[in-house]
């Protein structure tokens, strides 16, 4: 993965999260902290675990499936990491010109 692509998904996911991102970052690093963030958010109720997944646009029916597994917390980790990543990749292949980089529009 590109470093810019996981910089940019690691930024995300520590204002959503509030995640506390040592310098050298790496996937695994940031997967081990959002589990564990999970699993405090986990801890203080399930409304804001839900309203979270609900912003983020977690698929229900996939978060229910895990929900029933072993490790649950890592595997939501994984699910939003995922997200987000699909997120950030879409608006890059998805980006709009500026007006004024339209050489038509240009006078």
């Amino acid at each position: 993965m590109a470093d810019d692509v996981l910089q940019e998904t690691a930024s995300a996911l520590k204002g959503d999260w509030d995640l506390q991102l040592p310098e050298t970052l790496s996937e695994e690093a940031i997967l081990k902290l959002l589990a564990d963030r999970i699993v405090t958010v986990l801890e203080r109720g399930p409304e804001t675990f839900f309203q979270l997944m609900y912003r983020l646009d977690i698929s229900e029916k996939k978060l229910n499936a895990i929900l029933q597994d072993d490790d649950v917390a890592a595997k939501i980790a994984r699910l939003v990491y995922d997200r987000q990543l699909q997120k950030i990749q879409s608006r890059r292949v998805n980006k709009v010109k500026k007006e004024s980089d339209d050489e038509e529009l240009r006078w």
